[in-house]
């Protein structure tokens, strides 16, 4: 039997782009959610890697996107949800967690066949993540609690995606087990 391992998408974020204001309500009320996977996932050794766009800073390494977030306004989104020591981190440039990064190396390397997904934005960045990690045969589980929105109408129809097409788990952040 495989490992699980938790995935923050793009939650280190300076919420400066297109649609940053449709957006910011439902990431602040993920935020709490994510807060207590992450709590969970470290006391029990799941890994917990972050999947995050380097907004087009290509000679920006995860510690300055960490840093740039932290230094902008909306940092209170920021701060509760950083990596730690721990934490893994993969940069990627495109919606996908899996498109053209490491991470399909770094699960399989990790014995990892179940992915917790959490973050930002359900109906994209989430979504093309969980059919890229089903059709790499892992098993995916999205927290509906733990995953921000622009487009209420258009996350309920990407939840409802995942769950039928890719055989995504969706469930609340605190009843996953690890």
């Amino acid at each position: 039997m495989g490992k699980t391992a938790l995935i923050v998408i793009d939650m280190i974020n300076t919420y400066d782009h297109d649609d940053a204001d449709l957006l910011l309500p439902s990431a602040r009320e993920a935020v709490p959610a994510i807060v207590r996977l992450l709590k969970r996932a470290r006391e029990s050794g799941v890994p917990v890697v972050y999947a995050n766009d380097n907004f087009g800073e290509w000679r920006s390494h995860h510690g300055e996107i960490v840093d740039t977030a932290l230094s902008g306004p909306h940092a209170e989104l920021v701060r509760p949800l950083q990596p730690d020591d721990d934490s893994l981190f993969v940069v990627k440039a495109r919606h996908s967690i899996f498109y053209e990064t490491p991470l399909g190396y770094l699960l399989s390397s990790l014995e990892i066949d179940h992915v917790v997904l959490c973050g930002q934005v359900t109906e994209q960045c989430v979504l093309y993540s969980a059919l890229d990690a089903h059709i790499r045969h892992l098993r995916v589980t999205v927290p509906r609690d733990a995953v921000a929105h622009i487009h209420p109408p258009l996350a309920e129809a990407a939840l409802e995606m995942m769950r039928r097409n890719m055989h995504a788990e969706i469930v609340s952040g605190d009843d996953i087990e690890w």
